[in-house]
């Protein structure tokens, strides 16, 4: 690259960081009538929910269920394999989002680098899962009130959550950033007590009897139901971790997404240790898997596996707290579905896979009819709930409920093709600003152990006596896939993408502005204390 080219780049990239978008390219630029998505998402915005992001119903009520199918061996054997998965497809997700970082990546990437029809049926399914998402936490939200107060309509709560979640969602992304920022704190917070007082309560320090591993030495061992309970621990697992793949969608609105994404990404190896496998760890521990409380716990806050550590270390409020948790937390749910979806949609449209008013961007930088579509779908959905018993609304959520593993396979077919064309044009991985370790491994992994899941979930339908209504029930969303897919492909036709025709410049930036902050005026490095320091400054300000 010349010397004058490095300049123009630098200067347009800028630009766009003025302006709030990063492409040139009108066919992938995200403005419109001179209003644009604007990176208002600092680093601790970006690495907040990176780390707490997920962290929410699948952990706190439904983990229990884990230990149950899998026994506490095979609930953290699960847990860690999936969790693999995970970390496998953020560095797939990471490499290409700090280099291209766009809203609604993943979609777009597929369509710009795979297959357009791939790019087309993940795009959908991704927001039809969090569109239906939001009102599946609209519900939650109506429950968990309940157990407060029960002389107010559900419905009300249900009502007030909505608006709150339209209100955030329509102003500034900063508002966003600032809510997730603070919910995800005080997420890892809890988990963090939790593990502490998990620890006391199997020690004997708080609740005075010491458990220790006595819970993995009961009748059948800690894998009492041998693979079959570890596999249906894959499923549980993979619905707890749901969502990872926001980080890749905020690079589109990150300020500074050529450090944040790279340095987010890499913070879910400590998140999945962390806040995953040390909780299943510690409700393994200390909660026997002959416990009938741990199936009721995915229903029932009072009882869920961390209220159940809790009181046996003597805290009584245990059941409101984790409430209060909940509560917080599904709002956090229902506002990452509406932003994750009204993004992967604004992304649709500029590939032209849905209406163009829906490229519209307020003043504020939001896509404003992307935002309004989703909430609105999500409304429906929900009253969906309040009729004919909920049979509509229980076929819509099983319509989406496989869309997190399907778009984590895609990320890693999207990421191999990537690869390809990126070395085949003979571009240097020096120029990326993160590069994925273990290539093509990670990716094959991901693909290999994703598809087993995908197909293998419903395998318990067909066992006699077997229905057709379970059977297409259970596989109705990898039916909706197919269909997307197929259908785009018959009526489109379009090509796979060539090595030779991937577009690798739009969207794009020097690598070499990435470094500055490590050395000084005069291109020297700095001393490690001054890099550390100003690392420490650059996350907290």
């Amino acid at each position: 690259m010349s010397g004058n080219s490095i300049v123009k780049d630098e200067k347009a990239f800028a630009g766009t960081l003025d302006s709030g978008s990063v492409s040139d390219n009108d066919s992938h630029i995200q403005e419109t009538k001179n209003h644009s998505l604007q990176r208002g998402l600092k680093a601790r915005h970006i690495q907040m929910i990176a780390l707490g992001g997920t962290i929410g119903t699948g952990l706190f009520m439904a983990s229990g269920t884990a230990i149950v199918n899998g026994g506490p061996g095979g609930a953290l054997v699960g847990y860690s394999i999936v969790g693999i998965l995970v970390f496998c497809v953020m560095m797939s997700l990471g490499e290409m989002a700090a280099y291209i970082p766009v809203a609604g990546s993943f979609a777009h990437f597929a369509t710009r680098f795979a297959d357009p029809s791939l790019g087309f049926c993940v795009g959908w399914v991704y927001w039809a899962n969090w569109a239906v998402g939001v009102a599946v936490e609209l519900t939650g939200v109506a429950l968990i009130m309940e157990f407060w107060i029960t002389s107010v309509n559900s419905v009300v709560w249900s009502v007030i959550c909505l608006v709150i979640l339209v209100g955030i969602n329509v102003f500034a992304v900063k508002g966003f950033g600032e809510i997730e920022y603070w919910i995800s704190f005080i997420k890892i917070i809890t988990v963090v007590i939790f593990i502490i007082v998990g620890i006391c309560v199997n020690t004997g320090a708080a609740g005075g009897v010491n458990i220790g591993t006595s819970n993995f030495h009961l009748p059948g061992g800690a894998f009492p139901n041998g693979f079959l309970g570890v596999f249906n621990v894959f499923i549980t697992a993979a619905f707890s971790f749901n969502g990872v793949e926001i980080v890749g969608i905020t690079a589109g609105e990150s300020a500074d997404p050529h450090r944040t994404v790279p340095s987010a990404v890499k913070q879910v190896f400590w998140r999945i240790v962390l806040f995953y496998i040390l909780s299943i760890l510690i409700i393994g521990l200390n909660i026997p898997y002959t416990d009938p409380n741990l199936l009721r716990g995915k229903n029932d806050i009072s009882v869920s596996p961390f209220t159940l550590v809790f009181q046996k270390a003597g805290a009584a409020w245990a059941a409101d707290l984790m409430n209060a948790i909940i509560l917080i937390t599904m709002i956090s749910a229902g506002n990452s579905g509406v932003y994750s979806s009204s993004r992967t949609l604004l992304s649709l449209a500029n590939d032209g896979y849905a209406p163009r008013f829906f490229t519209r961007v307020n003043g504020w930088g939001i896509p404003i009819w992307s935002v309004l579509a989703t909430c609105f779908i999500g409304c429906l959905a929900f009253l969906t709930s309040l009729f004919g018993s909920g049979v509509v609304f229980t076929w819509l959520t099983r319509l989406t409920s496989l869309a997190g593993l399907i778009t984590w396979v895609s990320i890693s077919i999207t990421h191999i093709r990537f690869r390809q064309g990126y070395v085949f044009q003979g571009r240097s991985l020096t120029a990326l600003p993160f590069v994925a370790p273990l290539f093509p491994f990670c990716d094959i992994f991901v693909i290999v152990i994703g598809l087993i899941i995908i197909f293998g979930q419903g395998y318990s339908s067909f066992i006699a006596p077997i229905s057709g209504t379970t059977v297409v029930s259970t596989y109705i969303g990898l039916i909706l896939a197919v269909v997307l897919y197929g259908g785009h492909r018959l009526w489109k036709r379009p090509a796979f993408v060539k090595n030779a025709d991937m577009d690798f410049e739009t969207g794009t930036f020097p690598v070499m502005n990435i470094r500055e902050d490590d050395v000084d005026a005069k291109g020297e490095p700095l001393p490690m204390y001054k890099v550390i320091l100003k690392k420490i400054l650059h996350i907290i300000a």
